[in-house]
């Protein structure tokens, strides 16, 4: 009779696994239905009864679109911890917790969204001044390829054209950028400065007088560096060869 007492107090297999891996003993035991009120949603998740409230969160991840580190759960009024087990807390099955999202975390998203929002607004601000420089990027190359041939552009005109470059310059000015948007803003600056200087170098040239009548074709001879200076973003085709 003794012999039977101690054979049933002996411990199983199963106890022994428990044991010594409490892993082991979270899979193997039953499993509860949980409740988690999130604001107007409720989520229901099945979890081992020795599970965590940090396994809790892992499961919401997913439904929820937060980081458990974004998660505060509640259960009867106060938060738990992540490593606080379901069952030692009370929890059972068809319990009811209540997910908050951790104010830091949620003011941080907000600040990191609206401060995506002003580069996207920048950036399209940008974008805007961009096409208006492309179209005076256009007409200053006309001015080279005029000056190249012999026949310089009125110099009316083109102070007309380096006053519209340096407003879209004013504009950009104005306009705060932050990351990307800013080295976006730097190159369009630079890029309206070498614009400017083109047409400051084109006004400042001296003509060669009129060829003779016998050679009308002679272009004017025009040093390209002197043409040239300050493009930066304008590819402008190489110069016109001097007949002979």
């Amino acid at each position: 009779m003794n012999g039977s007492t101690e054979e049933s107090a002996e411990p199983t297999d199963k106890e022994m696994v428990q044991k010594r891996d409490p892993d082991a003993a979270v899979a193997t035991a039953p499993l509860i239905k949980i409740k988690v009120s999130h604001g107007l949603f409720g989520h229901d998740v099945s979890v081992p009864a020795h599970a965590t409230f940090g396994d809790v969160k892992n499961l919401l991840v997913e439904d929820t679109g937060l980081q458990p580190f974004e998660m505060r759960l509640l259960f009867r009024g106060k938060e738990k911890e992540d490593s606080d087990p379901l069952h030692l807390a009370g929890v059972k099955d068809k319990a009811k917790l209540i997910l908050v999202e951790d104010p830091a975390a949620r003011e941080k998203k907000i600040q990191e969204q609206r401060r995506l929002e002003r580069i996207a607004q920048t950036c399209q601000a940008i974008s805007s001044i961009r096409g208006e420089v492309d179209k005076y990027a256009s007409q200053v190359e006309t001015f080279q390829l005029a000056t190249r041939s012999g026949n310089k552009p009125a110099d009316q005109e083109m102070h007309g054209v380096s006053e519209m470059l340096m407003r879209q310059l004013l504009k950009l000015d104005g306009v705060e950028a932050d990351g990307d948007a800013k080295a976006m803003r730097r190159a369009e600056v630079k890029r309206i400065q070498n614009l400017v200087e083109t047409i400051d170098g084109l006004r400042g040239l001296r003509m060669e007088p009129n060829p003779p009548a016998t050679n009308p074709n002679v272009m004017a001879t025009i040093s390209s560096e002197t043409i040239d200076h300050g493009v930066g973003s304008l590819n402008a085709p190489p110069p016109a060869s001097v007949p002979h």
